[in-house]
């Protein structure tokens, strides 16, 4: 069922492997976003592995991102790579700094995830890795924040009709849904609090939870995404939302005759001199 679907998947997910190497297309971007949203599932493929070579007893000790952090960290960042060498590239090609910018918010992920792990392997709750990771996870999260509402969803525009919002909208009969979007991604770009030592549920309860969360949010983020991307091309011409029939052709009658009163007129004064 679905071939087509399934190949257009296929196609386009093994071309996030050239990234860096090729023109950037909205699909190679808009997918790789996607995978950004998976670092749960990516970073879990190791413990997978582990637990099928190195047996059920043991695993949980031996396998645990505390002595194994450099394969967790590395199938967790991938995806940002990915994101990162896209971006470089997309720079190069129409040297627009914006891009350089979204190129930070990646490298910035990777560094807040090289901050985790590390602080998972320390195995001290609180201590000069804890504050490192604290800190770059603000930093992070409020990265991620600005760039999710400024550019990927371009709202907080002046003189809109709804504040917050910008003037264009699709969804015009989900307004509050707009609302809805904004305040839950922002507070589940802080979804990193629940690592926080000082709450009672489990770690791999909270991990859970959070990798949850967080795909939730990239399925409403893609909405407002699609939809910003939709008005830019309309914006620009590349598609057209509808053609203004019928053409004003009485107008075109009244500027034509203008036209030739104005003629006359030259002919005129040039026969009087």
């Amino acid at each position: 069922l679905w071939s087509r679907s399934r190949w257009w998947f296929l196609k386009n997910f093994a071309k996030l492997g050239t990234s860096g190497f090729r023109t950037v297309e909205f699909t190679d971007f808009w997918l790789g976003d996607q995978l950004c949203s998976l670092v749960y599932s990516f970073s879990n493929l190791y413990f997978i592995g582990c637990l099928y070579t190195r047996y059920f007893p043991n695993a949980w000790t031996t396998c645990g991102s505390e002595n194994n952090w450099r394969p967790y960290f590395v199938l967790a960042t991938l995806p940002f790579m990915v994101r990162f060498l896209q971006s470089l590239r997309r720079y190069g090609g129409s040297k627009l700094p914006t891009h350089l910018i979204n190129a930070g918010k990646y490298g910035m992920g990777i560094v807040y995830y090289l901050c985790y792990f590390l602080w998972r392997r320390d195995g001290r709750l609180l201590g000069g890795t804890f504050t490192l990771w604290c800190l770059s996870a603000i930093v992070y999260a409020l990265y991620g924040c600005a760039w999710d509402f400024l550019m990927d969803w371009s709202i907080f525009k002046p003189h809109a009709k709804y504040p917050l919002l910008r003037r264009e909208l699709v969804y015009t009969s989900q307004i509050p849904l707009y609302y809805f979007a904004l305040v839950s991604n922002f507070a589940i770009r802080f979804i990193w609090t629940f690592y926080i030592p000082s709450m009672s549920a489990s770690f791999g309860l909270r991990t859970f939870i959070a990798g949850f969360l967080e795909m939730l949010r990239r399925i409403v983020w893609n909405f407002y995404r699609l939809e910003n991307e939709h008005l830019g091309n309309m914006d620009q011409y590349r598609i057209t939302h509808e053609v203004p029939l019928p053409y004003p052709v009485g107008n075109l009658h009244s500027n034509e005759d203008d036209d030739e009163d104005e003629e006359d007129c030259e002919n005129a004064d040039q026969a009087a001199s």
